[in-house]
């Protein structure tokens, strides 16, 4: 398996210990949880069952009692009329078991199993406290698309399931490095300029990078997945948001204006542009997209919390909104045109920072302070009739008493430090000083997809590079 080491070690040390744990794996849809379940645990597995997509309860029982006889061998004569009469029948297969080896029992897409009204939640809350937990050899092991579901009714669960939770494992997306690594898995090698721009349109989706063909560069791949006729990712959007959430009709409309948002915005401002209305409906939308991992929320320098920005950082819904949205009736080869647009440019440079946001641990490993406490903020402040303004999206305020300016650029040509732009950049360090009072050293970073031509403005003006080619180790 590419990648997740955290995660399949600390899965994987629950097999050697006495005791039984209840495992809840989340994360966006797509992003490999199932496998992530299976390939640790398939030697140990007991029982696993799949929700069925808005099945009504009845075919969910003959779904579950289903595999319960396929486990068990036993043939099911008589199927069971609601899901008390099932755990019955399940608690008795599970004490069948051998108590001399760990036995796994997953359920996935927990959410679709769990039917309103259906008790389902109830009856496995209490296998788990009056059965379950009480032995040494069971690993109950959940997940579903549906994050902010199980967040609500297990993992923060103020009833049967409070503080059962042995194990939140969240998943992430790849990082670029595991992009490239899972690329090679697959027999597909390219250029790393060509994994950072699949990233940046398709984001760390293990589904998605699947779907890459060996042979095609990047910009033929996203031509074929997002613009082609039945291109899977033409249509995946649709599905994406509906599938995670209820009610996902605020959820889309905050992500659609988040996408077109370079900086990101505020609470008041998101609001107002998305017409979802301040208050519950905005807070329990904006919680689910965090919970997510659609979401960051990045707060401002000197932890202000007026003026806290909430970012869009799932890559495919940016690039769902700024092309594929307005060409789905383009073809084949559409994406080789777009790249000549200003609008393609505007998006790069997004996506760039984007990338940026999601590697600030492998830039700060570049930047040889990868064991240095740091917190991540922004600072913005408009400009008035006494004073310019200055926006930085990136700022790593760190505890050795040093600032850096990450300044994110992504250009396609040899680039170099002009006077004017030098200018800017030293401005940004003196603004920031006189608008914050920090007595700390500043250092100006610039983290870029390629090496720079090294000038005097250049030597007088950056204190560190990072590259791209930084982000892959």
């Amino acid at each position: 398996m590419v990648g997740r080491k955290q995660q399949i070690e600390a899965m994987t040390e629950l097999l050697a210990l006495k005791k039984s744990y209840f495992v809840a794996v989340t994360g966006r849809r797509r992003v490999g949880k199932t496998y992530l379940i299976d390939q640790v645990y398939q030697n140990n597995r007991c029982f696993r069952v799949t929700g069925i997509q808005d099945a009504s309860q009845s075919a969910q029982i003959a779904n579950f009692v289903q595999k319960m006889a396929e486990y068990s061998n036993i043939p099911i004569v008589t199927m069971p009329k609601n899901w008390q009469q099932v755990f019955i029948l399940f608690k008795k297969y599970l004490d069948s078991l051998p108590k001399n080896k760990k036995q796994v029992i997953f359920i996935d897409e927990l959410p679709w199993i769990a039917t309103p009204r259906s008790g389902f939640i109830q009856l496995l809350a209490h296998l788990w406290n009056d059965y379950l937990s009480k032995e040494k050899h069971f690993i109950l092991a959940i997940c579903g698309s549906a994050t902010s579901w199980i967040n609500k009714k297990i993992v923060n669960d103020t009833g049967g399931f409070h503080n059962r939770i042995t194990h939140h494992i969240q998943l992430p997306p790849f990082t670029l490095a595991e992009t490239k690594d899972f690329l090679l898995s697959n027999k597909i090698k390219l250029a790393d300029s060509d994994v950072a721009q699949l990233y940046m349109a398709l984001g760390g989706i293990p589904y998605y990078l699947e779907l890459i063909r060996k042979g095609e560069s990047a910009t033929e791949a996203i031509d074929r997945l997002c613009f082609a006729e039945g291109g899977f990712l033409k249509t995946e959007y649709n599905q994406l948001y509906k599938a995670l959430f209820d009610q996902s009709a605020n959820h889309e409309a905050i992500v659609g204006v988040l996408a077109k948002s370079r900086s990101g915005l505020t609470r008041a401002e998101l609001s107002q542009k998305s017409k979802v209305a301040m208050g519950g409906p905005f807070t329990r939308a904006m919680e689910d997209l965090v919970l997510s991992g659609f979401v960051t929320v990045q707060q401002p320098f000197g932890k202000i919390k007026q003026g806290t920005i909430y970012r869009l950082i799932d890559e495919f819904s940016v690039f769902y909104h700024r092309f594929i949205a307005s060409h789905k009736k383009a073809g084949a080869g559409v994406w080789q045109e777009i790249a000549k647009t200003q609008s393609y440019k505007i998006w790069l440079g997004y996506a760039f920072e984007a990338l940026c946001m999601r590697h600030l641990t492998q830039i700060k490993r570049a930047l040889g302070i990868a064991n240095v406490y740091t917190e991540v903020s922004s600072f913005y402040k408009i400009a008035d009739n006494t004073n310019e303004g200055i926006q930085i999206d990136i700022l790593l305020d760190r505890a050795d008493n040093t600032i850096n300016i990450c300044e994110c650029k992504y250009y396609t040509e040899p680039f170099e430090i002009t006077k004017p732009y030098s200018a800017v950049l030293n401005k940004r360090k003196e603004l920031l000083k006189q608008f914050t009072g920090t007595k700390k050293n500043i250092f100006t970073t610039l983290v870029c997809n390629l090496p720079i031509k090294k000038n005097d403005f250049y030597y007088s003006t950056i204190d560190k590079v990072v590259l791209l080619e930084d982000f892959f180790c």
